[in-house]
């Protein structure tokens, strides 16, 4: 049987090898973000046809969409690997820890960004396509090299790349644009802040060490959840005034005011446990709650037209 061992050994080590190469190109395009932006596209694409579109359509904004996120986020993962490298969270990610070259990191970005705009022009129209290369510019340079490491609003303004899907998705139906699909850009833009500083409360000693100035370094939890709250607010406030504009249905229009309430409590609760000085405010919470926030009302989005 110990014979048998290096044989077996030599003839799986090529194969790991080749998982592990590809899963590391799989997690510099950040799989869960595309996750949560296919959320907010698919069922804006079914609020703009009033039902099912175009199944081919679907899939070119998908996959462009997937290829657009997906360019992005290896652009960061390249542009950030330095300061990845000082964070407990980051370090193990593949251009942080070596695992991509930065030449390698460069050109696979740059292929699945030119590719997504190529799929959305071909398949969908030029709107759709000049969208999508407005996104992938908005994440990588806009955020990542000019936002990220200068303010502490970076994610305010960085985040509305991630809200360029919702446009890209109604335009991909439609051929336009219209007061709904920005008003639902401006629902996702005014979430992210909510979505993002709770996270960065969490591991405001990773961000610090790295010296990127997240707004929970730069000032105290309170003025922190003074900040979330607003936004909070203002996403709450937008998902509402969707209902007389677009117009929207009985679905949606519960959901959204039921989600509101929800989501408000929860800032509350938060904010309460910081204001008494709790040991562990457990700011991931919210973190998760707003993720199924934007889910849930989106799966309302995608619903409405049908009932």
């Amino acid at each position: 049987m110990g014979a048998l061992d290096p044989a077996a050994s030599a003839a799986t080590t090529p194969e790991t090898g080749w998982v592990t190469t590809v899963r590391a190109y799989v997690s510099v395009t950040k799989p869960r973000i595309i996750e949560l932006l296919l959320v907010t596209t698919v069922p804006t694409m079914i609020l703009a046809a009033q039902g099912w579109p175009d199944p081919w359509v679907m899939i070119a904004v998908i996959v462009g969409g997937a290829l657009a996120a997906g360019g992005a986020s290896t652009f960061n993962n390249v542009y950030d690997a330095d300061i990845d490298r000082l964070m407990v969270r980051t370090a193990h990610r593949p251009m942080a820890s070596g695992a991509i070259s930065p030449r390698a990191g460069w050109i696979f970005g740059s292929i699945l960004s030119v590719a997504s705009v190529v799929v959305l022009a071909m398949f969908t129209n030029w709107l759709a396509a000049a969208l999508g290369a407005l996104a992938i510019a908005a994440y990588a340079l806009g955020y990542t090299v000019l936002l990220k490491r200068r303010t502490a609003q970076n994610i305010v303004w960085g985040g509305a790349a991630g809200c360029m899907p919702v446009l890209i998705g109604w335009a991909a139906v439609s051929g336009s644009l219209s007061w709904t699909p920005v008003i639902l850009f401006f629902v996702v833009f005014w979430w992210t802040p909510p979505h993002y500083w709770p996270l960065s409360l969490r591991y405001r000693d990773d961000y610090e060490s790295a010296g990127v100035p997240m707004l929970p370094v730069l000032a105290p939890p309170a003025t922190v959840m003074r900040h979330i709250a607003a936004y909070s607010a203002l996403m709450v406030l937008t998902s509402w005034v969707l209902i007389p504009v677009a117009p929207m249905g009985w679905v949606y229009s519960v959901t959204a005011i039921v989600l509101g309430v929800a989501f408000g409590l929860e800032v509350f609760r938060l904010w309460r446990r910081i204001k008494r000085g709790a040991e562990d405010v457990a700011p991931m919470r919210l973190f998760h709650g707003s993720i199924t926030y934007l889910a849930l009302l989106f799966l309302a989005v995608a619903i409405d037209p049908f009932v």
